[in-house]
């Protein structure tokens, strides 16, 4: 059985990944993965490939372990993972609970980290993962701090693990855009903290060019020249420097 597994499927980036891997790819199956039974099964009828729904809440180790529990029992050829479950919190550290912290590291970097392990064992040749970074994976990130600290994890594992299986053909990309309109805001923003945002893409503009970077052999997918000219500019110029243009941009100066 020949199967894609999609996380944060219920909406946002996972959503659309969905879509168009339900388009570009002959599966048997696509496993959905989020905590809304009620928006994964609302999927099904957007889809061509039948859908498996499993609501499942990947901060815990138990979720893990259910899904760990189902690839053993099924054995499938997972073609493709997507890691595209995410939080954030946009405010000043002191800000938000500790607890919200715990499951934004739980969600972005240990769950991502765990699928990733948990499905190799059932990938082959030829299999992809997408794993979902940010803009904000390329340098510190006042304000956001914690939420780009988790997505430099994911960038830096993302390449290391791709590198490390370049014998196997199974080939990881970190996918790392700038700012997209998703539901991601709805949670992320509670107050005016974050006020400058420069430019906003769609998740289909992502995912296409994610899905195109993949076939391209990259590492990492970024979409747009003016995302890519600002992963130039946090290469080129001192991180200090780059942090005081950001809170310059946010009036925090």
């Amino acid at each position: 059985m020949r199967i894609a597994v999609i996380t944060g499927a219920s909406s946002g980036m996972g959503r659309e990944f969905v879509r168009r891997i339900d388009l570009s790819e002959t599966l048997d199956e696509i496993w959905v993965i989020a905590r809304r039974r009620e928006r994964l099964e609302s999927l099904a009828k957007e889809t061509r490939a039948p859908l498996r729904i499993i609501p499942l809440d990947l901060t815990k180790d138990e979720s893990i372990d259910e899904y760990k529990s189902l690839l053993e029992a099924e054995t499938p050829d997972v073609a493709i993972l997507v890691n595209a479950g995410g939080a954030g919190r946009f405010c000043a550290f002191r800000d938000a609970a500790l607890d919200d912290y715990r499951e934004m590291i739980d969600l972005n970097a240990k769950a991502l980290m765990a699928m990733t392990y948990v499905t190799l064992p059932f990938m082959k040749a030829g299999g992809c993962i997408y794993q979902l970074g940010s803009l904000s994976a390329f340098q510190p990130v006042p304000y956001i701090g914690v939420y780009g600290a988790t997505k430099a994890f994911v960038l830096s594992f993302s390449r290391a693990l791709n590198a490390e299986l370049r014998h196997s053909g199974i080939r990881v990309m970190a996918v790392c855009p700038g700012w997209v309109r998703t539901e991601f805001f709805d949670h992320a923003v509670k107050d005016d903290t974050i006020c400058y945002y420069n430019r906003f893409y769609d998740a289909d503009q992502v995912v296409k060019t994610a899905m195109k970077d993949m076939k391209r052999g990259k590492d990492v997918s970024v979409c747009g020249f003016p995302i890519k000219a600002q992963v130039l500019a946090t290469k080129l110029l001192p991180h200090k420097m780059v942090m005081r243009i950001w809170l310059k941009q946010q009036k925090k100066l």
